[in-house]
């Protein structure tokens, strides 16, 4: 399960599952979510993985996404391909068929008995090494393999294993709503939760680093010390999503608020206000302060959008696509006149640590 913690910059070889229930519309944050999956692990014997989507994103972004499965009907038979590799047309047709009898291979190869194994290996060599020897030679190889041997296609076709069953059910029927109740972690009430996170915060906002940033120190923020404040809180129960629940409940409001702002709201008392209405209040104040050009002006508001999405204004947020493809940091920052680094702290200080700013 992820809150934007394991979508990227991750390696779990064993991955076999992947679960969507939120959609994305990036196509780059969609293939890094599915590249968590692909990587091959042999201490399982991976030879796939699933994709669980109940949100129709795959259907969604599959057409503009450079993931795509490299064997498109995984019940073709090795005789079926081979055929179509003798009749493809085209250079990227013959490279496309030859891709999936080399993925096959690999996968079939461990299947084979003993004693057909090294009848294989005494005419081809080293079994475990053909389908590198394939890849990495043009097509034309793989349709002289294949004519040289006309019985291959039959022994790896033979060597397919009996399907495991893994105990998974999945049912078509329609769904139904039975009931909604929310765990607060044991605690009795929505009350009784927020008493809870409200004296967790107020006993380690002086002792926790990532605590000390988001209430004493808006202004020095920094993406780092929000994924660990998101972490610590997570694992003593305190969820952002939980914590809307729970304040949504005992006082009778949608509060959209922050992470950030819920710890605030504990530590100091700072009035809980939508994150959304946050950030436009302190671009406004930060447009206002001083004369910017009109060159500066657009690039607070592009900078103001992207917070709405990546709350915390460090030079990491200038390395996302929207602002990468138009030079980066270093490109933005030539137009604040090197000065980019205090105004994005400006900006923390004017979304989180001014009363005018909530």
């Amino acid at each position: 399960m992820t809150v934007d913690l394991l979508t990227t910059g991750i390696d779990v070889p064993a991955i076999v599952n992947l679960v969507f229930v939120r959609r994305v519309n990036s196509r780059i944050l969609y293939d890094q979510m599915i590249g968590r999956a692909t990587r091959r692990c042999e201490d399982i014997g991976k030879e796939y993985f699933r994709i669980f989507d109940a949100v129709d994103i795959y259907a969604n972004l599959q057409e503009v996404s450079d993931m795509r499965p490299v064997v498109v009907d995984p019940d073709l038979s090795f005789a079926t391909l081979a055929g179509d590799l003798e009749r493809a047309g085209t250079d990227e047709d013959r490279r496309f068929v030859r891709d999936q009898i080399v993925v096959k291979l690999r996968q079939r190869i461990k299947y084979i008995d003993a004693e057909r194994r090294d009848a294989l290996e005494t005419v081809l060599g080293p079994l475990a090494a053909l389908s590198d020897r394939l890849k990495s030679a043009p097509p034309a190889e793989t349709i002289a393999l294949f004519r040289q041997h006309p019985s291959l296609s039959h022994v790896l076709d033979a060597a397919n294993p009996a399907k495991k069953g893994d105990g998974m059910f999945i049912s078509d029927h329609e769904d139904e709503l039975v009931s909604v109740e929310d765990d607060f972690g044991g605690r009795a009430s929505p009350a009784d939760y927020i008493e809870s996170f409200e004296a967790y915060v107020r006993k380690n906002m002086n002792a926790v680093p990532a605590m000390i940033a988001a209430t004493q120190r808006p202004r020095e923020l920094t993406r780092k010390e929000l994924k660990a404040l998101a972490v610590l809180l997570d694992g003593k129960g305190f969820s952002e999503a939980a914590l809307r629940r729970a304040y949504g409940s005992a006082r009778n409001a949608d509060i959209a608020a922050h992470i950030i702002g819920f710890v605030r709201q504990a530590a100091l008392g700072d009035p809980l206000v939508p994150y959304e209405a946050r950030v436009e209040n302190g671009v406004q104040r930060i447009l206002a302060s001083r004369s910017w050009t009109a060159k500066q002006k657009q690039w607070l508001t592009r900078i103001g959008r992207a917070l709405k999405a990546q709350p915390v204004g460090d030079p990491e947020l200038l390395s996302d696509p929207l602002f990468a493809q138009a030079g980066g940091y270093e490109m933005v920052d030539r137009e604040f006149d090197s000065g980019l680094g205090d105004v994005l702290k400006d900006l923390n200080a004017a979304i989180w640590d001014s009363p005018a700013a909530a």
